[in-house]
């Protein structure tokens, strides 16, 4: 509980600390767009991984083997593929789109719509899903706080709201940018040490090893699955290509999630994206690899089988390391919780600001206007999500979709935004309606397939609809954009940026 206060207090310090650099709306949308290398990325990948890094992913291991761990290899390429090509044209194409602050007024400045409804539709999704994600935040970190320390499952919840929303509220983009180099770097460090600690408790690698494959082989064989059965572990089938891709296809969300997307935009110049490459992707790969490690360290190193695999790093926690240090570990599981809510909480915000109050009421609004707006809509956002946590599981039920609808809403769009200069309003407007539409309804289209259903996570079929709609849309319906969206255009934002 020490440990916790002392983490919580100082979340809300750097909230403070950094009031005083929130001055214009773009430090509160965007930092200013002045981030650093190491803090974007940090902040990106803290921002990616939820409490599912140190609760869902070690629990599917622990319950099914290695072989589980083919979503993180997808996160992985995923993760590097997105800073790779997304991150240095975003950063130059949303300067050059009148200093979009926000996704949706980017593909509106891109595309050219007069209209006004691509920024209205997308900003619709980014509010509506991410209330509903920021939701699922607030309530895993009020159960987690309950589950550790007892008492009322409210005053848990309120306690995690109410530190999130005040430092948002205070220092906005820069106070969630440096909450998220601290809390990341806990993620790193617990990623490593927790399973190191149960590895050298066992005997070390080769002990670790043996004890796995005296349970059955399929724990230690990428190529299948093993079953727990609540008791024991036993062989179980092959993973079929369809299992293989659906885990991988995570890794295709990322071209499409708003609130990494946003840490691109914010990084102080393209020239500072190799490095920030660098640092985010080898944290992901560490931090996926220190998770998976966890599953099978608790196979091999826990008394007692699971009732619930996720609860797997709060009970090697438990088991093999004094409270202090179990504090420290712990804390780890709150930081990936919080790092992702405050985003999502943020990014909702700025939606409502930008593209709704700015773009639809008051389009001359001061800059003192606009960050009072940004800080009441936090609080609405986050009074919205506390509501519906205080509901419980069934929030569940719609976050199901929410990293798939906002992939193949937004993914293809955003690529073909950057690298197809002539695609038209409606190929984009089409994609991200396609998109979000198809990972919605795909649970109900499947079993309609008879014979031909896959069982295919709904992300696949969601890109792959939103990106032959946009393709065709693009190409055969609209005008495409007056403005040359080209490489010299780069290169001149990149020469004459203020702030590159």
């Amino acid at each position: 509980m020490i440990i916790f206060g002392i983490f919580l207090l100082a979340m809300v310090t750097v909230g403070i600390w950094t009031y005083q650099d929130t001055v214009t709306f773009s430090d509160f949308a965007l930092g200013g767009r002045r981030l650093s290398a190491p803090l974007a990325a940090l902040s990106a990948g803290a921002s990616d991984m939820s409490g599912w890094l140190f609760l869902g992913l070690p629990g599917a291991v622990y319950a099914a083997g290695i072989g589980a761990s083919w979503i993180a290899v997808g996160l992985a390429v995923g993760t590097y593929l997105n800073w790779r090509l997304v991150a240095p044209r975003l950063r130059t194409y949303t300067e050059l789109a009148g200093d979009a602050k926000t996704l949706s007024a980017y593909l509106e400045e891109r595309f050219e719509d007069g209209s006004r409804m691509l920024r209205l539709v997308s900003a619709t999704v980014i509010v509506v899903f991410f209330t509903v994600y920021v939701a699922s935040g607030l309530l895993a970190g009020g159960v987690l706080f309950e589950g550790i320390f007892g008492g009322g499952f409210e005053f848990a919840l309120t306690v995690f709201a109410v530190v999130i929303v005040v430092y948002t509220v205070l220092g906005g983009f820069r106070a969630v940018s440096v909450t998220h180099s601290v809390q990341a770097t806990v993620m790193f460090c617990a990623a490593i040490a927790l399973p190191m600690i149960g590895i050298g408790l066992l005997g070390g690698f080769g002990a670790f090893h043996d004890v796995l494959a005296h349970k059955t082989s399929s724990l230690l064989d990428m190529g299948a699955k093993a079953h727990f059965d609540g008791s024991r572990w036993v062989s179980g089938e092959p993973l079929g290509a369809v299992a293989v891709i659906s885990l991988l296809a995570w890794g295709l969300g990322y071209f499409g999630q708003p609130h990494i997307l946003v840490r691109f935009m914010s990084i102080r110049s393209t020239r500072d994206i190799p490095l920030a490459r660098r640092i985010g992707v080898g944290w992901v790969v560490v931090c996926l690899a220190g998770a998976s490690l966890v599953g099978l360290v608790g196979i091999a190193a826990l008394d007692q089988p699971l009732d619930n695999p996720e609860t797997v790093f709060i009970q090697l926690c438990a088991q093999l390391v004094n409270p202090w240090v179990a504090g420290i570990l712990l804390v780890a599981v709150l930081a990936a919780i919080k790092s992702t809510a405050d985003s999502q909480l943020l990014v909702s915000a700025m939606a409502l600001t930008e593209d709704f109050y700015r773009a639809f009421v008051k389009r001359r609004a001061s800059d003192a206007s606009m960050v009072l707006a940004a800080r009441v809509t936090v609080v609405v956002v986050a009074l919205v999500a506390y509501a519906i946590a205080l509901s419980g599981g069934a929030v569940l039920d719609i976050v199901a979709y929410a990293w798939a609808g906002f992939g193949a809403a937004f993914g293809p769009v955003i690529l073909l935004s950057l690298y197809w200069p002539r695609m038209t309003r409606a190929g984009a407007m089409a994609g991200i309606v396609t998109g979000a539409v198809t990972v919605v309804m795909w649970k109900q289209i499947d079993p309609l397939l008879g014979p031909l259903q896959s069982g295919i996570y709904e992300m696949v079929p969601g890109v792959l609809a939103a990106t032959v709609a946009a393709l065709l849309f693009g190409k055969f319906v609209g005008s495409p954009p007056r403005r040359t969206w080209s490489g010299p255009m780069e290169r001149q934002a990149t020469a004459t940026s203020p702030v590159g």
